[in-house]
């Protein structure tokens, strides 16, 4: 008989809505959480520093208390672990020696122990694995801040693997983020060093997001949606995306297909294997700008963890638990960004996006000027390789125009920024020399018309052959 869970048929519109509980409103027991908090970080940082005083070989007593912190996110649990795992992503936000030390938060985080995940596969699917998987391995593959991943065998054979999370994380994610967000602001009041890098809207950030990362089903439905569109215009064949097996899923566990292979970042393995860096990275990016540039849906959380180079050859996306929505005028910016740094360097398509926006208050120059002064800012920037001037920044600049006048931007820009931090970081190992701005392949589907242009101007150009 064929084991059917609970969403066997698909999650309900109930299953997918996201409840996201207040972050700056404390309850009666949160301040007891925040003394251990406090007394938590305090002792952990005073003893690496005095580490430091006995050692003195460091020059800078920074990294010292930098590694204080991450030991005292180890201690608080998953919430901080993941805080960590935040500020390691975004080194340009924070100072250098908080984000290296923070690298331990991506690899060193300790798994629940067998009869937790039995017991969470039971409330989730309403048995435990032995009698719904033909094996289980109690061994995680890998483990994370809000669940781990275990090898299973379906009973028809299909190698797959069962995404866990941790029991209770959500009420223990809730309670944590509200004590951090409460115990950095103390901290930004009163020390300058600390509020000069706002670390609270780091914490904003992540509880945006981490509660839609909770709900199971909703990632499910976004991996198993990227991966139906993945081959809509009958390309993008060398990515992959794993199955959804929703046959096994439930509230608290995602079944997909196992996939085999190493993470992007390490850098020495893939050029052992001989793999063109830039045509790896340029499928990958290609299928990025498709989804976000054509759907308003991207991928929010291309650590290396969640972009595999596979064994046959193929770039493979997984975790789908952070995306992003970019829709309306600020898409069609994005759109016309795309094409003027890709095709003819036309500025002036730009400047009716920012009027719209309210980026450029009435009265302030003509079209043509303001053009002129978009080209100034942003030209440098769509010409350069990945590994030059950071692209990630070019998001950055709107968003620090949207500020400067007072528009209301999507937080998603912020994650489209994010992305693409992450993708200069692979370039500058992987292809150095790639332009992203000037791969016409990336425009293949976005702007067919103008890419066969392209193409046909390319063709016309070549010398013919003797």
């Amino acid at each position: 008989m064929t084991f059917r869970g609970p969403y066997a048929d698909g999650p309900s519109a109930a299953d997918l809505r996201v409840e996201s509980p207040p972050l700056k409103k404390l309850t009666w027991r949160d301040p007891g959480r925040m003394v251990v908090v406090l007394a938590t970080l305090t002792f952990h940082v005073l003893l690496q520093l005095a580490k430091w005083l006995v050692r003195r070989g460091e020059k800078n007593w920074k990294a010292a208390a930098s590694r204080g912190v991450v030991d005292a996110f180890e201690r608080l649990g998953p919430t901080f672990v993941k805080l960590g795992q935040v500020i390691a992503s975004s080194p340009g936000l924070f100072p250098k020696p908080l984000a290296d030390a923070a690298m331990r938060c991506l690899y060193a985080v300790k798994p629940i122990g067998i009869e937790q995940v039995r017991q969470v596969i039971v409330e989730s699917l309403g048995a435990p694995p032995e009698q719904i998987f033909k094996s289980f391995d109690p061994e995680p593959l890998s483990a994370a801040s809000i669940g781990q991943v275990h090898a299973c065998v379906l009973p028809d054979g299909r190698e797959a693997v069962l995404k866990v999370q941790r029991p209770n994380i959500s009420r223990t994610m809730a309670t944590d983020l509200r004590v951090a967000y409460a115990t950095i602001r103390l901290l930004e009041r009163l020390f300058e060093n600390i509020r000069v890098m706002k670390p609270s809207a780091a914490v904003a950030d992540l509880h945006s997001v981490t509660f839609q990362e909770l709900n199971s089903a909703l990632e499910a439905k976004r991996q198993h949606e990227f991966r139906e569109h993945l081959h809509d215009f009958g390309d993008n064949h060398d990515v992959a995306v794993p199955e959804i097996y929703w046959d096994y899923c439930g509230p608290q566990v995602i079944c997909m297909e196992r996939m085999y292979g190493i993470p992007l970042d390490e850098f020495a393995e893939i050029k052992e294997r001989d793999v063109d860096g830039a045509e790896l990275l340029r499928r990958g990016v290609k299928v990025w700008v498709e989804s976000a540039l054509l759907r308003g849906v991207f991928h929010g959380d291309l650590h290396a963890g969640n972009l595999w180079l596979l064994d046959d050859g193929r770039m493979c996306y997984l975790d789908f638990g952070i995306m992003g929505e970019v829709e309306g005028p600020w898409r069609e910016l994005m759109k016309d960004m795309f094409y003027t740094g890709m095709f003819d360097a036309d500025f002036g398509r730009m400047v009716p996006h920012y009027r719209a926006l309210g980026m450029i208050p009435e009265g302030i120059g003509t079209d043509e000027e303001i053009a002129m002064r978009l080209q100034l800012i942003f030209g440098p920037i769509l010409q350069s390789g990945m590994a030059g001037i950071s692209l990630g920044k070019t998001i950055g600049l709107v968003l620090d125009m949207a500020k400067q006048y007072q528009v209301d931007s999507p937080q998603e820009l912020v994650l489209v920024s994010k992305q693409f931090l992450y993708f200069e970081r692979y370039s500058k190992e992987l292809a150095p020399d790639w332009v992203i701005f000037g791969d016409v392949a990336l425009a293949k589907n976005v702007f067919p018309e103008r890419y066969q242009a392209a193409m046909a101007e390319l063709e016309a150009a070549e010398p013919a052959s003797p």
